[in-house]
């Protein structure tokens, strides 16, 4: 008997499920490029934690393996590698959600009253 592995629809078409709004789109995008700086901190303290001076190392190594580790760092956090992205849309997006529903709601009021007021 074989097995086949199950896959999210969305992830084996490529296609990224579309965001409820502008602001969550955006919202995600901020997310994203927070999780992208945080494990360029993260990767970066590890390297500085290294016993030593290796064999080639020199400034324009340097700046290449900081080169490599930024685009590591934006892979990463484009994969949700750490899901810490996941978690700012999940705790900002209810409060986005939230001021939403707060900014239509005393909107709609005053029409109320001008209705109970005409009666």
């Amino acid at each position: 008997m074989t097995t086949s592995p199950i896959m999210n629809t969305s992830a084996a078409t490529g296609a990224a499920p579309s965001p409820a709004s502008p602001d969550q789109a955006k919202l995600k995008k901020a997310a994203q490029s927070f999780e992208a700086v945080f494990v360029r901190q993260l990767i970066g303290s590890m390297r500085s934690a290294s016993d030593g001076d290796g064999l080639f190392d020199s400034e324009a190594s340097k700046q290449f393996q900081d080169m490599a580790d930024a685009k590591t760092a934006d892979a990463m956090a484009q994969k949700g590698a750490l899901h810490i992205a996941d978690m700012l849309v999940k705790q900002y997006g209810a409060r986005l959600a939230g001021s939403a529903a707060a900014t239509i709601a005393p909107a709609a009021q005053p029409a109320a009253d001008t209705k109970a007021a005409a009666q």
